[in-house]
Formats: structure tokens, C-alpha cells, sequence
């Protein structure tokens, strides 16, 4: 088997051959996001795909996050180095159960987090990330809103806004959904003097605990400001590899057991260079759904 500096290099010399860029998220394994042109968060990544000149687009993530490059930039070639990289939250909310939902609350805009199919986004008034949930309900000026598919950062931005009813959809993401505040409260124990930074996606009372809730890129801004030298980062264990170049020198701690995305952690470079290669694992979202779902996702681009 190839090394990694050798597949590094193999892959890079396969995108410059086929006009190709190579986006990776937080959480993927570490030296894939050393080989992606850009590394970041669903809204940074979404930003790069709209935005990129290349041809080709290999993202390096999971399905849903593929589905929205290419709803962006339907005249590019999205691969996905892993068809089988899935999202269980967006599995979570169906088109069906989405549109029967609507239809019991009329004239309710359907704000929906970007972890979810390319056929609830169609249904969808705006889609948001952890980034900017709260700018883009804001922006909305309803005084009621539904939100889905994930309860947690629904009820993230209720706090935030306690001027909005927000109605949650019962979807979740099982990673931050297993964190505990008994966790937090033994990785303080072990690290005092650091700050506890939470990802939205965690339950209402874990996010009580932590100092700071952030999505991964004000994480990574946040380690790189704060005086703070130790941080427990609440949220997939990627994103600390990804913290140790943001901030060199200081301490990045995940809890125990560390917090995995099983589907995150399935792509690897060979992958990635396999579909570079081969051209293969194209994503194909058909126009009708991806023209009814591009305003949604436009609007979530555009607000920070």
C-alpha cells in the first residue's frame, strides 16, 4: 500500500490533470483534509462549490453535503469518494413526511438544517448551517417558524430568538446525541482550566455546560483568539486535527469515548484518488429537485 506522502502526491497530480478540486469537511480523517484544497464547515465548503472554476469537485464528506455542491454547480462534476457515506439525521426527514408536515402548518416557512436530502431541501423555504441558523431565521422576520431535521439546533435557535416559536422536527445527530453532561462534567474534572467549546447539534443540557457553542469554523476561530492555551471541543473528534494547525501549541482534548462519525471516517485517500482516476461515484440531483431546491440553498449561502 502506498504511504501517504506517495498518495499525496498522486492525487494531487490527478487534479491538476482533470480541472479538479478537492473539498474536504472537519471531520474527515486527517490526511485527507491535508490533501483538499479547502477544508471546512458545511457553509464554508457550500461557498467554495458555488464559487470554483474547476470542472470537477471531489468532496470529500458525506452524501447530503455532495447533493448541495452540486445543486450549486450543476454544470460541474461532483464525486463522492463514498456512496455508501451517509447522514443518519437527514435520513431523519423525508420529502413525504416533510410535505405532510407543511401541509398541517400552512403559511409556516420550513427553515431546514443543510444535513438533509436534496428532495427535503426542494420543499424547503431556507436551509441553514450551525454557522448561521440563528442570522438566517433572524433574517426571516416570522414570528413562527419550522425547523428541521435536527431538534437540537431547532432548539439552539429558540433560545437565541425567544421572539420565534420554533416547531421542532424529532431528528437528531446520533454523534453529539450521545454526549452527555455527566461527560462534561469528568472532562472538566480532568481539565480544569479549559474552555468547553459545544457544537449546536449536542442536546439543550450539554450545551448548558459548555462556555462557548459554536459551529466547527468558530471553533477553530475561537482556539485561534481566545487567551485560553486548553479547550474540550465538544463535537466529531476530526475536528482536532484541523484546531492543532488553527492554534499550534495549544492542547485539543475530545471526550471519552471520543465523539466519531462512523460516516465521516469511511472515505480514505485511496478513495479519493480512486474516483479522481476513474471518474466515478458521480452525484446526479435531478433539475426539477435541484431547481426548486437552489433558492433555499442560495439564501443559506449568502447570510454569514
Amino acid at each position: 500500500m502506498p504511504d501517504t506522502a506517495t498518495l499525496h502526491d498522486e492525487i494531487r497530480t490527478l487534479a491538476r490533470e482533470r480541472d479538479a478540486i478537492i473539498l474536504a469537511h472537519n471531520y474527515q480523517r486527517g490526511e485527507v483534509q491535508d490533501v483538499a484544497d479547502f477544508t471546512g464547515d458545511s457553509l464554508g465548503l457550500s461557498r467554495q462549490a458555488s464559487e470554483t472554476s474547476a470542472q470537477t469537485i471531489v468532496f470529500a464528506g458525506v452524501h447530503f453535503m455532495a447533493e448541495t455542491a452540486k445543486i450549486l454547480s450543476p454544470d460541474k462534476t461532483v464525486l463522492l469518494p463514498e456512496l455508501g457515506a451517509g447522514c443518519p439525521m437527514a435520513d431523519m426527514m423525508t420529502a413525504d413526511e416533510l410535505a405532510t408536515w407543511r401541509e398541517a402548518h400552512p403559511g409556516i416557512p420550513v427553515v431546514t438544517y443543510v444535513n438533509s436530502s436534496a428532495d427535503v431541501k426542494a420543499l424547503s423555504d431556507v436551509c441553514v448551517t450551525s454557522a448561521n441558523a440563528v442570522a438566517v431565521v433572524r433574517s426571516l422576520g416570522a414570528d413562527r417558524i419550522l425547523f428541521g431535521p435536527d431538534r437540537n439546533l431547532g432548539s439552539w435557535v429558540a433560545r437565541a430568538l425567544p421572539e420565534v416559536e420554533v416547531l421542532l422536527w424529532e431528528g437528531f445527530c446520533p454523534t453529539h446525541e450521545r454526549v452527555t453532561p455527566e461527560q462534561i462534567a469528568e472532562a472538566r474534572k480532568r481539565h480544569p482550566d479549559a474552555e468547553v467549546m459545544a457544537h449546536p447539534e449536542c442536546r439543550p443540557d450539554v450545551v448548558d455546560l459548555a462556555d462557548f457553542v459554536l459551529s466547527t469554523s468558530q471553533m477553530l476561530r475561537r482556539a485561534a483568539d481566545s487567551p485560553a492555551d486548553e479547550f474540550i471541543v465538544v463535537t466529531e473528534e476530526g475536528l482536532l486535527h484541523a484546531l492543532a494547525k488553527a492554534a499550534p501549541g495549544k492542547r485539543f482534548v475530545n471526550l471519552e469515548p471520543r465523539m466519531i462519525c462512523r460516516n465521516m471516517k469511511v472515505t480514505t485517500l485511496e478513495k479519493v484518488r480512486d474516483v479522481l482516476r476513474d471518474g466515478t461515484n458521480e452525484i446526479v440531483v435531478p433539475e426539477d429537485v435541484r431547481e426548486r431546491a437552489l433558492t433555499a440553498v442560495q439564501r443559506m449561502v449568502a447570510i454569514d
